[in-house]
C-alpha cells in the first residue's frame, strides 16, 4: 500500500454495508504492498527493504553465507559499499513510490469523472484520531438531512463503530476496514462507491483513516479535502504536518467550546494554516454545541449548487 510509511496489508480490505451487513473482502498481495529484491553473490548477500520508512531502511552487507545458517552475522560497512547500496535502494524506493502514486492518480481521475458525471459532490474528511470528525459528520447529516442527500464511506483500520454511529442518523454508509493500512486509496473508494450507489446530485462524505500524513498523498477523486483540527491538538499542527494542510481546501477548527479550558492560540493556528496554504478556508466550529456550524453548512450548500 504505502511505501512512504511502510504500512502493508496482505489479509485484504473489508467492505461492509452497514445496513445489510453484506461484506466483501478484497485480497491484497505482497506485490501490492512492497518489493523485496535480493541479490545473491558468492561472497555477500544484500537486503534492500524498500517498503520500510526511509529513515529505517535496512542496508547490510553480510560476508559469507546468507541469513539462516545459525551463526552470528559480521556486518561490513565500507564507505563505497554503503553509498552504492543506499543509492540503489533509494532508486528502488523512489521508483516504487512513483509507480504506486501514478496508479492511484489514474484511478482517482476515473473516480472524479464518475462522480462528476452524476453531479455528486465528494469530500475527503481527514484528521488525526480524536479530532471529533465522526461527531461533526453526525451533526452535519442530522442538520442537513432535509436539504441534502448525504451518504458516507467510513475508513478505519478495524471495527464498525463509526459506521454504526452514522447508520443511526438514517444515512446509508459503507465501512472500509484497511487492516494495517493507514489511509484510503482510490481503488478502495471505487469499490466503496459501487456498494454505496449514491443517488444523482447527492453528497458523499469520505471519512478517511485518522492520520495527518499519508492521506495527503493519496487523491481519491474527491472534489476537496476537508481537514478537521481539534483545539485539543495544539495550534502548531499545520506547520508540523504541512502536506495535509497544503492539500486541503477547508480547515474546520473543531471543539471551540473547550477554548476556555485550554491554552490554544486560535489566531496563531489560523496564521500557521494560511502560511502553508494561503487559499485555505477556515471555519471555527463546535460539533458538540453547534456553534459556527452554519458557516460550514453554507460552504457545503454553495458547492453542491455548483
Amino acid at each position: 500500500m504505502c511505501v512512504t510509511c511502510g504500512c502493508s496489508e496482505t489479509d485484504g480490505v473489508v467492505y461492509t454495508d452497514a445496513q445489510s451487513g453484506e461484506q466483501i473482502t478484497v485480497p491484497r498481495t505482497d506485490a501490492d504492498t512492497h518489493v523485496h529484491p535480493h541479490k545473491h553473490d558468492s561472497d555477500e548477500h544484500h537486503h534492500l527493504y524498500s517498503f520500510a520508512p526511509a529513515h529505517e531502511q535496512h542496508f547490510h552487507t553480510h560476508p559469507g553465507p546468507p541469513h539462516g545458517y545459525g551463526h552470528p552475522h559480521d556486518h561490513e560497512h565500507t564507505a563505497s559499499g554503503v553509498v552504492a547500496l543506499h543509492a540503489r535502494a533509494q532508486g528502488t524506493t523512489i521508483a516504487l513510490e512513483q509507480d504506486i502514486l501514478v496508479k492511484n492518480q489514474l484511478l482517482a481521475e476515473r473516480n472524479r469523472g464518475w462522480l462528476a458525471g452524476r453531479e455528486i459532490l465528494a469530500l475527503n474528511l481527514v484528521s488525526s484520531p480524536g479530532s471529533g470528525k465522526t461527531t461533526l459528520l453526525e451533526r452535519t447529516i442530522r442538520d442537513l438531512q432535509s436539504q441534502l442527500a448525504i451518504s458516507v464511506i467510513e475508513g478505519d483500520q478495524a471495527t464498525m463503530n463509526d459506521a454504526e454511529r452514522i447508520r443511526a442518523t438514517g444515512c446509508k454508509v459503507i465501512q472500509i476496514n484497511t487492516g494495517t493500512g493507514c489511509h484510503l486509496e482510490a481503488d478502495m473508494l471505487a469499490r466503496g462507491l459501487q456498494q454505496l450507489n449514491p443517488p444523482l446530485g447527492s453528497v458523499v462524505m469520505i471519512e478517511n483513516v485518522g492520520n495527518l500524513v499519508c492521506p495527503a498523498l493519496f487523491d481519491l477523486g474527491e472534489q476537496a479535502k476537508v481537514v478537521i483540527l481539534s483545539v485539543t491538538e495544539g495550534e502548531d499542527k499545520p506547520i508540523k504536518y504541512p502536506h495535509m494542510f497544503k492539500a486541503s481546501s477547508v480547515m474546520l477548527l473543531n471543539k471551540i467550546d473547550l477554548l476556555p479550558y485550554l491554552k490554544f492560540d486560535v489566531e496563531r493556528c489560523i496564521a500557521y494554516a494560511r502560511q502553508i496554504n494561503p487559499a485555505i478556508e477556515v471555519f471555527r466550529v463546535s460539533a458538540e454545541t453547534g456553534e459556527g456550524m452554519s458557516a460550514w453548512y453554507d460552504w457545503l450548500r454553495s458547492h453542491c449548487a455548483r
